[in-house]
């Protein structure tokens, strides 16, 4: 007479039910990559399987047509401290710093009478 192995509820089918095909369906779509992401490609990426033909593509386009500057950096040309202060942060020591010499060398400028 052979002994069965392991508990009865090792070979019950609880844990083995069969998942509605809509239900795959969907979860194909939540994890499906999507094709054509912008900065999908790095442009120095050494394993990027890019042809040299469209490297130099996007060299030449990208050299022809400058890319817009974000709210960010049109801020942090006025005021150092402003990107930390848009997103609710206190700003760095350094930008401290930036925004001290920036203020003295205005302030320089008009003394001397060239701004």
């Amino acid at each position: 007479m052979s002994n069965p192995v392991g508990e009865s509820a090792l070979y019950e089918a609880g844990d083995q039910k069969n998942v509605p095909q809509s239900t795959l369906e969907q979860e194909k779509k939540d994890l499906r990559f999507h094709e054509g992401q912008p900065h999908s490609h790095k442009a120095l990426d050494s394993k990027d399987e890019r042809s040299i033909a469209n490297k130099l593509e996007r060299e030449t386009k990208r050299e022809s047509e400058p890319e817009p500057e974000s709210a960010e950096a049109k801020a942090s040309k006025q005021d150092p401290t402003l990107p930390a202060k848009m997103h609710g942060n206190e700003p760095s020591k350094g930008a401290k710093i930036d925004a001290e010499l920036q203020a003295e060398e205005e302030a320089e400028l008009k003394r001397k009478g060239k701004a």
